[in-house]
C-alpha cells in the first residue's frame, strides 16, 4: 500500500468535479454527486480472504490516523443500519452502494468543500474482490 498516494487522491477527488452521469473512472466508479475510488483490490480465495480482510482493515485504519488529525477524530460509522433501511426507503447513492458493500467505514465532513470522505473495506460479497475504498461525495450521509 502506498499511503501517500491514498491520501493524494482522497485530497484531489475533495475538489474533483463530480460526473454527470454513474459509471466506470480512472479511479473506480463515480456519479452526480460522488466519486469511489478503489485504493486496493485483493483477490483472495476462501483460504485467504480473511487475511486479506484483516489487512485492508488495518490500512482502513492507518489512513483514519493520518486524516483524523486534520479532519477531526471520529467514531466508526455503522453501514447496517443503511443496508436494513435500503429494504424499505430509498437511500442516496454513494450510501446505499457502500452499505450493501462494507460494515462500517471511518466518516468525516470536509470543512469548506461541502463534501464528505468515507474510507471503507468492502468485504461483504465473498464472490467479490476484497476492496479498500475511499468515497468523496456532497451527499450527507443517510
Amino acid at each position: 500500500m502506498n499511503i501517500a498516494r491514498h491520501i493524494a487522491l482522497i485530497d484531489e477527488l475533495c475538489f474533483r468535479p463530480f460526473p454527470a452521469e454513474h459509471g466506470p473512472s480512472d479511479v473506480g466508479v463515480g456519479g452526480p454527486g460522488y466519486h469511489v475510488a478503489v485504493l486496493e483490490r485483493g483477490r483472495a480465495d476462501r483460504d485467504e480472504r480473511t487475511t486479506t480482510v484483516e489487512q485492508y482493515e488495518k490500512w482502513r485504519d492507518a489512513l483514519y490516523e493520518l486524516l483524523a488529525p486534520r479532519w477531526g477524530h471520529t467514531l466508526p460509522m455503522s453501514l447496517v443500519t443503511t443496508r436494513l433501511r435500503t429494504e424499505r426507503e430509498e437511500i442516496p447513492e454513494p450510501w446505499a452502494t457502500l452499505s450493501v458493500e462494507a460494515g462500517m467505514a471511518h466518516l468525516w465532513e470536509v470543512e469548506g468543500t461541502g463534501r464528505w470522505v468515507a474510507v471503507a473495506v468492502a468485504d461483504r460479497d465473498e464472490a467479490d474482490d476484497v476492496r479498500l475504498l475511499a468515497v468523496v461525495t456532497e451527499t450527507d450521509p443517510p
